[in-house]
């Protein structure tokens, strides 16, 4: 970067600037300015690892204690987090990858389990377990979870091996290997590991742990398994943001912590042409340094000289385009004749005006371009010229599917304007929208997209996704219109459903018309209906499984009919398909537990999702909830116990008690029992379930329910055909501490 002595350069500056174009000024002299990491006198290194600004080494060097680093012997350490080693300090990103002690278990026993701790974050510590940048892996045989205090929020299992070790990163599948992701930011964690014999008989170590993405194979490959790195996410509280002043810009970033709670952070960002510096310094962003000679030479000629960032398929910098506009702007290589800028004020000014003009279209004219490119890179990689191909070798499957372009999405939202959000979920936010032709719609975007979601687009199954869901044509399914494939993420345009969620009209305390009995079966009838004309595959041919049935996922009309909604992890099935094998999906609370230990999907899993829906709608209570103890609980299994006890009409709600006879809620109460059987096979089909709601709302108590009155009242236990009392724990898995009887 040029040395600028003059106030007026100074102000052309800021002028370019505020239009993100980069502009460098010849002087005389041609002197490079060093980028800035940390504040004036603060050690900058501490071996080969670089500490920037919000962190520091040494008094008053960070922004604040949480962020003061220790440097021993040439090797920086964070006292916050248990003095554990810190590897890098990320600011585009804001993370911090430390090296943490690895913990694996390995004996000599059929069965074993054990408990592993993660490290535990202080409520007010500032960092967070990276949801993004790790991945949770279990390598041996066995099957693993994470847990949250004590509630599972991820887990998968591995197969064991006989011949062979664990392959590479790519080939991490399930055998002797597996990984997922988190599903939400963490503060602390726990892990269960099961581990399983090899065939021969021997003892198998097995493993289970969270690391960083990009340090996986590293770790792999050197064979060192004393530590492991993880990514920490740093969060600014409202005082250390006060305390720092950006180069360029803040913003302000919203952090998922898990059940519906998030935290607020700042955050500095760089401006366009910059990649070194620091921009939580005010004089932090710093230009590329090798750039000096060749704006120089383009200054020299008259023209204007711009960087811009080139983006790869991950949406992260490749390169910096270097390129020089002609008749960008005169030499200035004669500062001290343009300090009589002054006296010629209006040539001057003219000349600015002239300047900034062009400036600004060269900048308009290039963005758009990159913006028309970009569009089009998207579009080929989500599949669209697949959708085309389909659309003209078969008119009449593709002719209900419409394509949206961004252009058209961003009129209706208002750029997606926070006024017009609808509401924000674990995969994405949906948007309220006016087409042009008077359509009032809703449209999803999704968050971030992580790459096991990558390569499902890249493998065109988006595409036969949405055509397929765009020919379900169901009272009680909300319709999807189309899609656009000009963004990172596909956006989805479906109908639009006015009356807001089920779990608003539950859970909302000041909800002036809270659910009548009668409502609340026709509701569950509604959805029940719904999902059995999808496992059906009537009018699709193909089986549609939900894969996230909650109470959050059903619309409700101005007439309270309700339609299921958010098709963004369904899966279809093809007939001849037994089973199929997927990363865990879904929603805690509403996971069935067969599915979280098996990862094989099937229909039945959805019928256990629309159980805690029905226990839903008859208690009032979330799908985790904290009892009068305080202690956070499982709806399920809270319901499940009190079946056990014969005590369930007490945790029903007071209106449904007030409104309902005995036999009709102990007829509801032994449907959602079975729905809720730990064995998948046990349950009824989505198709049995509509047809005894039809029956409960119609005629109220059938005979046969009656028979089951006993069993629910605690006088006896044999009478319902459901799991025995081993079977229906609590718990949604086996505890790993038990001895198993399975061969």
């Amino acid at each position: 970067m040029l040395v600028v002595d003059h106030p007026f350069n100074l102000t052309k500056m800021k002028l370019f600037q505020a239009y993100h174009l980069l502009i460098f000024l010849l002087l005389k002299t041609t002197s490079a300015r060093d980028p800035k990491y940390t504040k004036p006198g603060c050690q900058v290194m501490c071996g080969d690892v670089r500490i920037p600004y919000p962190f520091g080494i040494g008094v008053n060097c960070s922004v604040s204690e949480w962020y003061n680093v220790d440097c021993n012997r040439s090797t920086p350490y964070l006292p916050a987090v248990n003095n554990v080693q810190v590897l890098k300090v990320d600011l585009e990103y804001q993370t911090v990858k430390v090296n943490v002690s690895m913990i694996f278990d390995c004996h000599n026993r059929v069965r074993t389990s054990s408990q592993i701790l993660g490290i535990e974050l202080g409520e007010s510590n500032p960092f967070l377990f990276s949801r993004i940048h790790n991945q949770f892996v279990v390598e041996g045989c066995g099957n693993a979870v994470i847990m949250d205090h004590g509630i599972t929020v991820a887990g998968c299992s591995t197969t064991c091996s006989n011949e062979g070790t664990v392959g590479e990163k790519d080939t991490c599948l399930g055998i002797t290997c597996c990984q997922t992701r988190l599903p939400y930011y963490l503060k602390t964690y726990s892990m269960d590991l099961t581990r399983l014999e090899r065939q021969g008989g021997d003892g198998a170590c097995g493993s289970a742990f969270l690391v960083d993405n990009d340090s996986y194979d590293e770790v792999r490959l050197s064979g060192d398994s004393t530590f492991i790195p993880i990514s920490l996410m740093w969060i600014l509280s409202e005082r250390e943001s006060s305390q720092i002043k950006c180069c360029n810009s803040g913003i302000k970033i919203k952090v998922d912590t898990g059940n519906g709670t998030s935290t607020t952070s700042s955050k500095c960002i760089f401006p366009i042409y910059v990649y070194e510096g620091n921009p939580y310094l005010s004089d932090g962003c710093d230009v590329p340094p090798q750039a000096t000679e060749e704006c120089a030479e383009c200054i020299n000629t008259g023209g204007l000289c711009e960087y811009h960032k080139v983006y790869d398929d991950y949406d992260r910098i490749s390169e910096y385009a270097f390129s020089c506009s002609p008749n960008g702007h005169p030499t200035l290589s004669r500062p001290r004749r343009l300090s009589l800028g002054a006296i010629l004020g209006p040539s001057i000014s003219i000349g600015v005006a002239f300047l900034l003009a062009i400036s600004y279209a060269s900048y308009k004219v290039i963005n758009e371009a990159i913006a028309r490119r970009r569009r089009m890179r998207y579009f080929k990689r989500n599949g669209g010229q697949l959708l085309e191909q389909q659309e003209k070798s078969d008119p009449s499957s593709v002719g209900k599917t419409m394509l949206f372009s961004l252009r058209e999405l961003e009129k209706a939202t208002d750029c997606f304007s926070e006024k017009r959000i609808l509401g924000v979920g674990g995969q994405g936010t949906v948007y309220k929208g006016m087409l042009l032709d008077g359509r009032t719609v809703a449209v999803k975007k999704s968050e971030r997209v992580v790459e096991s979601q990558q390569e499902k687009l890249i493998n065109n199954q988006f595409i036969n996704e949405v055509v397929i869901l765009s020919q379900v044509i169901h009272p009680n399914v909300v319709k999807l219109l189309g899609c656009c494939l000009e963004t990172k993420v596909p956006l989805l345009v479906s109908e639009f459903v006015s009356n807001g969620t089920l779990y608003d009209r539950i859970h909302k305390e000041a909800n002036e018309f809270p659910l009548s009995l009668k409502m609340r079966i026709q509701i569950a009838t509604e959805v029940a209906r719904a999902l059995a004309h999808l496992h059906s595959g009537s009018g699709t041919s193909i089986p549609i499984y939900h894969r996230d049935v909650k109470t959050s996922n059903i619309l409700l009309d101005d007439n309270n009919i309700a339609k299921i909604s958010d098709f963004g992890t369904s899966r279809n099935i093809s007939p001849d398909e037994t089973h199929l094998t997927t990363m865990v999906i879904g929603t805690v609370g509403y996971l069935d537990p067969e599915y979280l230990q098996t990862e094989h999907f099937n229909e039945k899993c959805d019928v256990y999702s629309f159980g805690v829906v029905l226990v839903e709608l008859l208690t009032g209570e979330k799908p985790i909830f904290q009892t009068t103890s305080g202690q956070k609980t499982q709806l399920a299994a809270h319901f499940i116990s009190a079946m056990e006890e014969g005590c369930v009409i007490s945790i029903f709600d007071k209106m449904v008690i007030n409104e309902g006879t005995t036999d009709e809620l102990l007829a509801l109460a032994n449907l959602a029992m079975r729905c809720l059987c730990i064995k998948g096979k046990d349950r009824p089909t989505m198709m049995e379930v509509e047809h005894e709601l039809e029956s409960i709302r119609t005629s109220h108590v059938p005979s046969r329910v009656e028979a089951n009155i006993d069993h629910v009242m605690g006088k006896g236990k044999q009478v319902l055909t459901m799991p025995t009392t081993a079977e229906s724990s609590s718990t949604p898995f086996k505890s790993f501490n038990e001895p198993s009887t399975s061969q």
